[in-house]
């Protein structure tokens, strides 16, 4: 049996707005600054083709392991019909995106693999 891992490894989170299609892409512009303008964080780029794992066009925004009790309610009631991965920043990428992802809406399939390949590089867990 795994011993429990304590919330302390967790230093911050990822949230993934993803988007199909210009119309849901707009509610994501909506949604990005309306997210900027509540909360403290750290907008991502506009990744309008999929990139990585992310099977879909999207941004992310990284905030503080202490604002999810704000910022995930707060998305939970906001999200704007979009799907979003809400993720842990643990150092252990493959662990934070397949094993303790939040899915707030559709779960969309991850390509896991990609992450696999970065894996025990150095500055990976």
């Amino acid at each position: 049996m795994t011993e429990p891992q304590s919330a302390s490894t967790i230093h911050g989170y990822h949230a993934h707005i993803y988007y199909r299609n210009d119309a849901e892409r707009a509610e994501a512009a909506v949604l990005r600054s309306q997210i900027m303008a509540a909360f403290e964080v750290v907008p991502g780029r506009w990744r309008d083709q999929p990139v990585g794992p992310h099977p879909l066009p999207m941004y992310q925004m990284a905030f503080a392991a202490e604002n999810f009790p704000a910022i995930v309610p707060w998305l939970m009631l906001n999200r704007r019909g979009l799907t979003i991965l809400v993720h842990p920043e643990t150092g252990d990428d493959v662990a934070d995106h397949d094993i303790h992802p939040l899915w707030l809406g559709e779960r969309l399939s991850l390509n896991i693999d990609f992450l696999r390949g970065f894996a025990g590089r150095p500055g990976r867990a």
